[in-house]
């Protein structure tokens, strides 16, 4: 029986069926929309602080449902982002009914809860159709806004424009040049608790060396993985040199600022 490491749930393939995963990505329900598809009977997810509604977890009760063995590990004992430090260094947060009945407890090593994920009986009906991920036109003018669930929807078709995502504001892996696949003008994330390392704004700097304005808001004011929560109820947390630039400032409303840039016109 193999654990299969990765940095992000995205990362899962058909090789990765009836395995146990363990991710750097956040534990809201797209995350486990993806475990389901790779049709992994056990993964374990960063619990991105927990955030507004415990959206950093609530893929564990919806693998549940579904017979996957499902935890998470605490922000601050892994880097979301980096699945071999929550693989290394996570301590288990949270467990779904299903991994608690095969003796998956908090304060668990992640090693040692993926030894006892091994065990779960590989779930007889997984759906072979990947997840649908939320792309919603937030406001249009000179500059579109886009909403997504996920920073892997974006791409070369969002330059200039700005990208409102409900992805965790890591770096995937530590890699620059993974921060993002597209140049907007500005790009807002979760910032997942921030949590070890201040992993959850990891992306901002490398942004920042591109020239790109980038912000996180609060976990605990918008849903992890959910853009349209991050457009509707995002709080500012944390800037980049380029974003601050723009006008962008702790404690300011995504959408407020946003707002103003479309009114007066955003200049890089």
């Amino acid at each position: 029986m193999q654990v299969v490491v990765v940095d992000s749930v995205t990362e899962l393939t058909s090789r990765s069926r009836d395995e146990v995963a363990v991710t750097g990505s956040h534990g809201g329900e797209f995350s486990g929309r993806a475990a389901l598809a790779a049709r992994v009977r056990g993964v374990v997810f960063s619990d991105a602080g927990g955030g507004r509604d415990q959206a950093g977890v609530s893929a564990l009760a919806f693998l549940a449902g579904q017979g996957v063995a499902a935890a998470a590990v605490a922000a601050d004992s892994a880097r979301i982002g980096d699945g071999h430090d929550v693989w290394r260094s996570g301590i288990v947060s949270a467990r779904n009914e299903v991994a608690a009945a095969l003796g998956v407890e908090p304060g668990m090593t992640c090693r040692v809860a993926a030894e006892q994920l091994t065990r779960n009986p590989v779930p007889t009906e997984h759906p072979a159709d990947p997840p649908t991920e939320a792309r919603t036109l937030v406001a249009d003018g000179r500059v579109r806004v886009w909403a997504v669930d996920s920073a892997s929807l974006a791409g070369p078709r969002d330059d200039g424009a700005v990208l409102v995502t409900g992805s965790h504001g890591g770096l995937p892996g530590g890699d620059p040049a993974r921060a993002l696949n597209c140049v907007p003008v500005l790009a807002a994330f979760n910032d997942a608790g921030v949590g070890k390392d201040d992993a959850g704004i990891g992306r901002l700097a490398p942004l920042d060396d591109r020239g790109v304005a980038a912000v996180t808001v609060s976990a605990a004011s918008a849903r992890i993985g959910d853009g349209v929560s991050t457009w509707e109820d995002g709080v500012i947390s944390h800037v980049n040199a380029a974003a601050a630039r723009l006008g962008a400032t702790e404690g300011t409303r995504l959408r407020d600022l946003v707002g103003r840039l479309l009114r007066e016109g955003i200049d890089r």
